[in-house]
């Protein structure tokens, strides 16, 4: 049985701004973009928002900064900031205000400009004081410490991590928008520089500009815009920590309880599932969701993507776009899984489209594995 929200609401606009570079911009002027090309896609103008959900890395107070950038007076706003996967859960939190009636048009954004400002990864979190004096480099530490985890009890290997890059880079080349292009071999991803034992610098996301909006609507007038409207099935969150000291286990994550609560509000099955979009800001991120997802079972993940399972003319269609690692990750990067399931189940994606397209499962990773948000969407074949 799903939930009575299902289908109650969708996306009728997108748009993204400066993905890879954007020099001379700042973060809220990349989110403005992003809002004004997601208002043209759906028709709209900036008058037509009436509700705001944002966060960003780089304010603290992201939906009252996007209000006052883009002159806008919404009746409902909420800045929930549970890191990358924030955006998944404002899918959540917009459909539900908009089915309660207290609002009509929901804007969700997000933009930085953290390549061009700086070239490097920024953390806005606190000191995590138990840490703080084993001089951790946060967040590829926590990521190293899961990594070596699952190795350990798994026999996962290096290899194995490689070849989620290689995929993700096989992806990318067929998507004009991404970052980093051209060829990718296992070989290469092992022989990169170690950042952090055992990850080198092949198994890290990229670290780019880029910002992405999307408009949502209830479902009654979702046909009456230009493009074909993409609806929301369900979704669900966990979190079980917020320091990686205080994980219960390494290598599980709480994926695998908002997997499953996401799949019954949708009323899907894994083989309904056409599109996966996961939050890969490293590649042991792509091994612990597909087994917490219950795609494979665990300590199977490693096996799972190998022999180019995930990449394209897989058995599985994993990140479409080319991911975090070789497409776009601007220090949060759930408003790019939302796109991205939009651009295929629009049948927008160009050369990578998915011959079949109508179930995208979406999720989200904030902190350091701590935040866990999956979400679908779907095409109106769905409903």
């Amino acid at each position: 049985m799903s939930h009575p929200i299902r289908g109650k609401t969708a996306i009728v606009g997108m748009g993204t701004a400066g993905v890879g570079e954007a020099p001379g911009f700042s973060a809220i002027e990349l989110l403005g973009l992003s809002v004004h090309e997601a208002l043209a896609d759906a028709g709209l103008e900036l008058s037509d928002i009436d509700a705001v959900f944002a966060a960003t890395s780089s304010h603290a107070f992201a939906s009252m900064s996007v209000t006052e950038y883009l002159g806008l007076k919404p009746k409902y706003f909420d800045s929930t900031n549970v890191g990358g996967s924030s955006f998944e859960m404002h899918l959540l939190q917009a459909s539900l205000a908009l089915e309660a009636g207290l609002c009509d048009v929901a804007l969700i954004c997000y933009g930085s400009n953290q390549r061009t400002a700086g070239g490097r990864l920024v953390s806005m979190s606190e000191p995590q004081w138990h840490e703080t004096a084993y001089g951790p480099r946060h967040p590829i530490t926590a990521y190293a410490l899961a990594t070596s985890r699952h190795m350990h009890q798994y026999g996962t290997t290096r290899e194995m991590l490689a070849d989620v890059a290689v995929a993700a880079r096989q992806w990318a080349n067929l998507n004009p928008a991404a970052f980093a292009r051209g060829p990718l071999s296992r070989e290469d991803v092992l022989a990169k520089r170690m950042i952090s034992d055992p990850l080198t610098a092949g198994d890290c996301c990229l670290v780019t500009d880029g910002a992405a909006a999307c408009l949502m609507v209830r479902a009654d007038r979702a046909r009456d815009f230009p493009k074909p409207p993409v609806y929301f099935l369900g979704a669900a969150g966990a979190n079980w920590h917020r320091s990686i000291q205080a994980m219960p286990d390494l290598t599980v994550t709480c994926a695998s309880e908002s997997g499953p609560r996401a799949f019954a509000m949708a009323g899907l099955g894994h083989a309904d599932v056409d599109l996966v979009m996961l939050y890969d800001a490293f590649t042991i991120n792509m091994i612990l969701f597909l087994e917490d997802l219950g795609f494979c079972p665990k300590g199977e993940g490693g096996r799972f993507v190998q022999d180019g399972r995930i990449a394209p003319g897989g058995e599985l269609a994993v990140n479409t776009n080319g991911g975090g690692l070789s497409c776009v990750h601007p220090g949060m990067y759930g408003m790019f899984l939302i796109a991205e399931g939009v651009a295929q189940i629009r049948r927008e994606a160009g050369e990578r489209q998915l011959a079949r397209a109508d179930v995208a499962l979406l999720h989200g990773n904030g902190g350091t594995l701590s935040s866990q948000v999956t979400a679908f969407l779907g095409s109106q074949a769905t409903l």
